[in-house]
């Protein structure tokens, strides 16, 4: 398991609330090794589908896949029956077909995700039918290392915000109060956010 830096430690320990979670539980500060598309695929296959049977669908997926020859042009080729005879429902299936299509006309396999901003990201990939934001999200936290994007979309951090911080508001007044609690997190709200979902296995 990596640590978390001190000094990103130390700022987020500023908030009281947020320094009692920390001192309550562990994270893994590592980000994973694959690249934009493979991050965008994973996420569609383990929609709605615990960790085991989401780990064991994509490993079928991926055996099906010579990676000797173009993978695009495979996903592209490949029967929709024989995508869901590897336990992939026909919208997922569709979803997978989206995305590498998306990025083979724009030629994105090779692009270099890293100049842009979050916004500018989010903007792009939620063009593809199936791709929401907070899947682009989820990959510029863990793939991209992006440390401040605040995922309000997230049930659990939507949850354990308002339980920790006491916020009784609704509607659009509650995206604003969540908005503000996270306000002193940055630029570190990513962190911030793994410690919530990490929350979630507390007694705090």
């Amino acid at each position: 398991m990596n640590a978390v830096p001190d000094h990103i430690i130390d700022h987020l320990a500023k908030d009281e609330v947020m320094a009692a979670i920390i001192k309550a539980c562990n994270i893994d500060y590592r980000i994973s090794k694959i690249s934009v598309f493979e991050a965008l695929i994973q996420s569609i296959v383990s929609q709605q589908l615990s960790t085991k049977a989401a780990a064991t669908i994509y490993a079928r997926f991926r055996s099906s896949i010579n990676s000797e020859a173009s993978v695009s042009a495979q996903i592209i080729n490949m029967e929709i029956e024989d995508m869901r005879a590897l336990g992939l429902s026909y919208q997922k299936a569709g979803y997978i077909k989206n995305v590498t299509t998306f990025f083979d006309h724009h030629n994105l396999y090779e692009f270099e995700w890293e100049a842009l901003p979050d916004e500018e990201i989010i903007a792009r990939l939620t063009q593809i039918k199936g791709v929401g934001k907070w899947t682009v999200e989820m990959m510029l936290m863990f793939v991209l290392g992006r440390e401040n994007v605040l995922p309000l979309d997230d049930l659990i951090i939507r949850t354990h915000i308002i339980k920790h911080y006491n916020i009784t508001s609704q509607k659009h007044q509650l995206i604003l109060d969540l908005k503000a609690v996270a306000s002193p997190w940055q630029p570190y709200r990513s962190i911030a956010c793994r410690y919530l979902w990490a929350a979630k296995d507390s007694v705090i």
